[in-house]
């Protein structure tokens, strides 16, 4: 992970800004980001609105925090809903009407989580804006690559960024747009297709063994910052697994700084780290 760049592939110095940035080429032209423990610890509040639609439904479910860090193993809320019905002692009857709702639960919940972010009790994630903000500047591209809904992915951004942040971002690849979710890359394959890019040009930001899985399987060099909700999983197959991408005025940890050799992480340790990946791969092809 120290490797310098090949000829022609410089970086931005982080001591410098991101003035030099825009005048150095990189490897890279995208950073795709996953939203949910990615931009910021979306999922109290998923879990909050969750419960809150089964009670406005009538039924006495009740996802304690233990049960829905299990049912995050399962991408997508609609599918997370139907992972739950299967557990329970039902009757053939009764397990078909909640296979029946889980539509209707889901639209509920979605507008229910919408409320909860809208009243303001979302924060970003450590480092993620200085990224976003390094990356504008230097002329990459944003892009989303998300199972959550087009709904929650608008609404997060606004809270968390600013009104104008959906329009940072090139490709917005979210919700029911693919047959398969992730870990399948199809979302991520999207998002590349949107920018009109191969995966060599970009790089995937993530938080759970699942997106890790989904988009190195699209074939993305990819960088993992679980939450607390997913500190536990395997995250083997990611190439930089960190706690945050940390900023300057809060730094990575010694370990995680020790591993980039920076106390943040930035355009220039990305591009170093990505080009050490791609030249490895050249060597074992």
């Amino acid at each position: 992970m120290t490797a310098s760049l090949p000829d022609g592939a410089v970086g931005v110095d982080e001591a410098a800004g991101t003035a030099a940035a825009a005048r150095k080429p990189l490897l890279f032209e995208a950073l795709i980001f996953d939203v949910d423990g990615t931009l910021a610890d979306t999922e109290e509040l998923h879990r909050q609105a969750f419960n809150e639609a089964f009670y406005a439904f009538g039924v006495d479910w009740r996802w304690s925090a233990h049960l829905y860090a299990e049912l995050l193993q399962i991408t997508g809320g609609k599918e997370r809903i139907a992972a739950y019905i299967d557990r329970l002692p039902l009757s053939v009857l009764e397990r078909s009407e909640f296979l029946r709702l889980i539509p209707q639960m889901h639209g509920s919940k979605t507008r229910l989580y919408r409320e909860l972010v809208e009243l303001g009790h979302l924060r970003p994630r450590t480092g993620v804006k200085r990224l976003m903000m390094e990356a504008r500047s230097a002329g990459i591209q944003l892009a989303i690559a998300s199972t959550t809904s087009p709904a929650n992915v608008e609404s997060l951004l606004r809270a968390s960024f600013g009104n104008e942040a959906p329009g940072w971002f090139a490709a917005i690849a979210s919700g029911d747009v693919v047959s398969r979710k992730k870990p399948a890359p199809d979302i991520y394959e999207l998002a590349l297709t949107m920018l009109d890019l191969p995966p060599q040009r970009a790089i995937a930001l993530e938080d759970s063994a699942v997106g890790v899985r989904s988009a190195k399987a699209a074939g993305l060099f990819t960088v993992a910052t679980p939450s607390l909700w997913t500190i536990g999983q395997d995250f083997a197959a990611a190439d930089l697994v960190l706690t945050s991408l940390g900023d300057p005025g809060k730094p990575l940890y010694a370990l995680d700084e020790r591993r980039i050799g920076a106390p943040f992480l930035g355009l220039e340790t990305l591009a170093r780290l990505h080009a050490a990946a791609l030249q490895l791969e050249e060597i074992h092809a």
